[in-house]
């Protein structure tokens, strides 16, 4: 019985890491691809999609984070980046994590990252800010599907989380 009731704490804690990697590699829940597997397919002639970014943090997370610019328009299949800034509001150095998903979730697994900040954890030391890229495109295979091919609008959403080191 205590293994059992030590194996069902242990599949507790790996339950998040486990979803999150989950949804990474298939787009479940509108969830972009970890990274880019293949080289940006090129522009589709003719193909435009608004893309809108949203920066969120966490409550107890001192930073201050949002996009550049709210709104871009992108020709599908096109290379684009992007950019965000955080700033941090503590008189400590503070690291961060950044999760993401894309709405609307139909087009998650189209949403395709080559670079992101979100790949790795962000220090920020006090009062610093820093400028994050990320260099995304929209696979041109969300024209071939009848549910993806009329999305005229990707929203491209993060939210900054105090790094599970210094908790």
């Amino acid at each position: 019985m205590v293994l059992l009731v030590a194996a069902m704490i242990g599949l507790g804690f790996a339950s998040v890491p486990l979803y999150r990697l989950f949804c990474q590699a298939t787009g479940f829940n509108g969830t972009t691809m970890r990274k880019a597997e293949t080289d940006v397919p090129g522009a589709v002639v003719g193909k435009i999609v608004s893309v809108r970014f949203d920066g969120n943090v966490s409550p107890k997370l001192r930073w201050r984070f949002a996009p550049e610019a709210e709104t871009m328009r992108v020709a599908i299949g096109a290379r684009q980046m992007a950019f965000f800034n955080a700033t941090n509001l503590s008189d400590k150095p503070v690291t961060g994590t950044a999760t993401f998903n894309v709405t609307p979730t139909q087009a998650g697994p189209y949403f395709s990252k080559i670079q992101c900040f979100c790949f790795t954890e962000q220090r920020l030391e006090p009062g610093a800010t820093q400028r994050m890229p990320v260099v995304f495109y929209v696979d041109p295979k969300i024209l071939e599907n009848p549910d993806t091919r009329d999305i005229s609008e990707i929203t491209l959403s993060y939210t900054f989380y105090e790094a599970a080191e210094q908790k």
